[in-house]
């Protein structure tokens, strides 16, 4: 390839994906019918694309809590360097004592899964690796699990009523958690995540379909864009099969013909089915994209399930185990009830029937240490 030549044909890929994005018709602020349910037309075009971009949901002023918060107690208290035991200011770092899969690195610019045997092999093909600044550090935290842990201000956005509507919309009102994560992408540094679908358990299961391995919602502080978010194509949620190395061949490249970026703006939040083949390219651009994940199953698709994948060690997945998970939902319930009394809490109907009520308070904290080692992963 010619110098110069892939940045142009970058340049012409990410405007073209943009332009289909915008043609789909799947984006809008969350809306609900008299019934109080999520509007049929919204979940339609979820079903249909495989992934919604919800407009607005974050006002600006949770926005300049979330920003705070996440620059205080978890970019400043990130470690110096991998191994180290300390921040920047000498302080103990997050996640370096935590025996959960908690922080991942990477190069700058660098695709760290793709073409390997990590997360089950089901990144297959390595992604274009832009080559970084002189003066850009050794390596880069791009991931972080167990997020809720180190960030109030994520919990609460775990507690939002609209999309906890969402969630019981999508998945049924007997919902239960996945796992939660913070996807950093600075500027120039942040690392690509190859194409790739999630999900390790069901794919010959006789009632698998279309919703058998859930969705995330990513919340987006900053935003994102075609240089520096997420892409997806459109319907392959609904593939039972798909040969990602085979697709990468036939386009010549790791650009995906049919893929479209999701793009946000400040306080938007997309759901996106774990089962699209989606990835991101290395954030060359001069934009931060800080994502909050927040993901969710079918109760029916996780009980009595061995379980599999990154986020925890495979279990078979109980009542016991479900419950015990799924009380961070109750904990981000109320969490966001005493930042925002105004609010309407949204009620979690198995919390609910089974007479549960969970406080969020000094007693609750000392309990999130590794809370995701009890991850719902399949």
């Amino acid at each position: 390839m010619e110098p110069g030549s892939h940045e142009q044909a970058m340049r012409d890929y990410l405007r073209e994906g943009e332009a289909r994005a915008m043609s789909l018709g799947n984006r809008g602020p969350i809306r609900l019918d008299a019934d109080g349910r999520v509007h049929p037309d919204i979940l339609d075009a979820y079903r249909r694309c495989g992934f919604y971009v919800f407009e607005g949901v974050l006002p600006k002023h949770e926005l300049a809590d979330i920003e705070r918060d996440i620059r205080e107690n978890v970019l400043d208290r990130l470690p110096v360097h991998r191994g180290a035991r300390v921040d920047a200011r000498g302080r103990p770092a997050i996640g370096v004592d935590n025996e959960a899969p908690t922080l991942f690195w990477s190069k700058p610019l660098a695709d760290p899964f793709g073409g390997t045997a990590l997360a089950n092999g089901r990144h297959p093909v390595r992604m274009h690796e832009p080559k970084a600044a002189a003066d850009a550090p050794e390596e880069i935290v791009y991931l972080i699990l167990g997020s809720l842990q180190f960030s109030e201000a994520h919990l609460r956005v775990y507690g939002h009523p609209g999309l906890l509507a969402v969630a019981a919309a999508v998945n049924g009102e007997d919902f239960v958690p996945f796992n939660e994560a913070l996807f950093i992408k600075a500027p120039g540094l942040g690392a690509s995540v190859a194409w790739h679908r999630d999900g390790v358990t069901h794919w010959d299961a006789p009632d698998w379909d279309e919703g058998t391995h859930g969705f995330n919602f990513m919340a987006q502080l900053y935003g994102c864009t075609p240089a520096n978010g997420v892409w997806v194509v459109p319907g392959s949620h609904k593939l039972r099969r798909v040969d990602i190395k085979a697709m990468c061949a036939a386009a010549g490249s790791d650009r995906l013909p049919d893929a479209v970026p999701i793009v946000c703006a400040p306080g938007d939040v997309a759901i996106t089915n774990r089962q699209a083949v989606h990835g991101s390219f290395a954030n060359t651009s001069a934009d931060w994209r800080i994502t909050l994940n927040l993901g969710f199953h079918r109760r029916r698709s996780v009980l009595g399930v061995a379980g599999g994948g990154l986020h925890a060690a495979p279990a078979v997945f109980d009542e016991a185990r479900i419950r015990e998970r799924a009380r961070v939902i109750g904990y981000g319930i109320d969490a966001r009830r005493q930042r925002y009394p105004d609010e309407t809490p949204f009620v979690y109907r198995p919390h609910a029937d089974a007479g549960l009520s969970y406080r969020w308070d000094d007693a609750a904290r000392a309990t999130m240490k590794d809370y995701n080692r009890l991850d719902l992963s399949i």
